[in-house]
């Protein structure tokens, strides 16, 4: 007994040393929230949070603990917070860096959101749960207030002298990637000062810092912002030193454009498959035709689409339920999202509806919500996760299988992810609340006739037909998602 114990112990400290790969990774589904934003230390559910103010609101890593079995009842396996470097203080007339993107000093912490220790102890609760830790990082800027030609470039650490920036110049030309790459972001408010990334010791900086803050916080990946700013041949060397999986926000939706940046970072933020998705659900006229062709676009052009972060909300872009209120239709966005090809990625609030506009709008306090567990999207996430959790661990092959449309009308589309017989298939439609039922006839799910199945979102029992198609009864705009019912024993589902 004591050795099969002491066995299983080394087996958990070498799944702990390994977990941080991309590999890994593709198992993971991610709940990505704003430090300042989602919860308190003082577990408040009723603290003021003005989003137009653009101020610090209280969130905090430690508030973040407290909230721990929300996120992960859920069904989330890790989650991504926002930068944890000092930034720029006081108000500077476009508010505060309560999001963490206008650093000044990066080997120390942001204290309106804790201290070292407080992240640390994030840490350690997510991986006594099994979970990780994603943390933004931004090698691209620093922050100032004022205009750019007038920084003082010694409150900076350790980039405190001009020489290790680009000269100022604002961005004029986005189709001019050398203008896109050294000239600046932000405004004459909040000027953003360009590091000059092509230095060698300005690499020698950033990448003996991305291992040190991997290491000291005990970080199983990081998202990368602004990548598309700095040159290509910079990010593999970062990547490598951080040891560990890396996603990269590349925003633009042109996958010849976003897709050639993963051959220098692990993964992307998959913008290209983030536009069509959206076109498709936000509303009943959407098309479904481009979200069909754009899935077999990003298999063919990104070097690995299983390593891409998929999404339909985040802090950059406005809510779905900002285009929409209809619940249908946000279910079919976020079942896609999670049931898809790559790394699953949900926005807190997203659960609960939010419907915040363009930035600041979309930064609501997750807390306002009461942190709702019985509300219909949080139980739909749930579900959706739990299958994709149970696919994952049913098929060894689940997370490299890369997701096949197998149909599409108008209104629906339909999608195969998964092989051995174990494979989900999902499929979705844009009618809408109000849409009226209809039954498909689908053919190529590799589901054998006779085979039974159960639709997960209703538990209704499905028998393939004696050609092999699946009779799928849609109604009111809901997905359907279905699995072979002699499998789904242990997911917890349909039990």
């Amino acid at each position: 007994m004591y050795r099969q114990s002491f066995l299983a112990l080394i087996a958990s400290l070498v799944g702990l040393c390994i977990a941080a790969t991309p590999a890994e990774w593709r198992s993971r589904s991610i709940y990505f929230l704003l430090t300042d934003r989602f919860a308190r230390t003082d577990n408040s559910t009723t603290a003021s949070c003005d989003t137009s103010a653009r101020e610090y609101c209280g969130g905090s890593w430690q508030g973040i603990i407290n909230q721990l079995d929300y996120i992960q009842g859920m069904g989330f396996t890790a989650i991504w917070i926002t930068p944890v470097t000092e930034q720029l203080q006081g108000d500077t007339g476009d508010g505060t860096a309560y999001h963490g993107y206008w650093q000044q000093k990066v080997y120390s912490v942001n204290s309106n959101y804790g201290t070292a220790d407080d992240l640390k102890a994030l840490a350690t609760a997510l991986h006594d749960r099994g979970m990780y830790l994603m943390i933004d990082v931004v090698a691209n800027h620093m922050g100032y207030a004022g205009s750019g030609d007038s920084v003082d470039y010694s409150i900076f650490e350790p980039f405190n002298n001009q020489e290790y920036f680009h000269p100022y110049c604002e961005i004029s030309n986005y189709n001019n990637q050398t203008d896109v790459e050294d000239c600046w972001l932000g405004d004459t408010t909040v000027s953003l000062p360009d590091l000059n990334t092509t230095r060698s010791d300005v690499q020698d900086l950033w990448y003996s810092w991305i291992g040190s803050l991997v290491s000291n916080y005990s970080a199983d990946g990081i998202r990368i912002d602004t990548v598309k700013h700095v040159q290509q041949d910079f990010w593999p060397g970062y990547n490598d030193a951080a040891g560990v999986y890396a996603v990269g926000e590349v925003f633009d939706g042109d996958p010849s454009y976003t897709c050639p940046y993963q051959n220098y970072l692990d993964g992307l933020l998959n913008y290209p498959i983030y536009y069509p998705l959206l076109g498709a659900f936000e509303s009943t006229s959407g098309s479904i035709s481009d979200l069909y062709n754009m899935i077999n676009t990003v298999k063919s052009e990104c070097a690995d689409s299983t390593l891409l972060g998929t999404f339909v909300e985040n802090h950059d872009n406005p809510r779905f339920a900002s285009y929409t209120s209809d619940y249908a239709l946000a279910k079919n966005a976020i079942a896609f999202t999670i049931l898809s090809d790559g790394i699953p990625i949900i926005y807190a609030g997203q659960e609960q509806h939010y419907s915040g506009g363009s930035d600041p709008a979309n930064r609501e306090a997750t807390w306002l919500s009461g942190y709702d567990t019985s509300s219909e999207l949080y139980t739909f996430i749930a579900v959706s996760n739990a299958i994709r959790n149970h696919a994952i661990n049913a098929d060894d092959g689940y997370v490299t299988y890369k997701n096949y449309p197998i149909y599409q009308d108008d209104t629906t589309i339909a999608m195969r992810k998964g092989s051995n017989g174990t494979q989900v298939v999902t499929v979705l439609s844009n009618l809408g609340e109000s849409g009226s039922s209809y039954t498909l006839s689908l053919s190529g799910t590799d589901y054998n006739a006779g085979q039974e199945l159960t639709e997960v979102y209703t538990c209704t029992s499905v028998t393939v037909d004696e050609s092999g198609n699946v009779p799928v009864a849609m109604a009111s705009g809901l997905p359907r998602v279905f699995y072979p019912t002699e499998s789904l024993s242990g997911s917890g589902l349909c039990q």
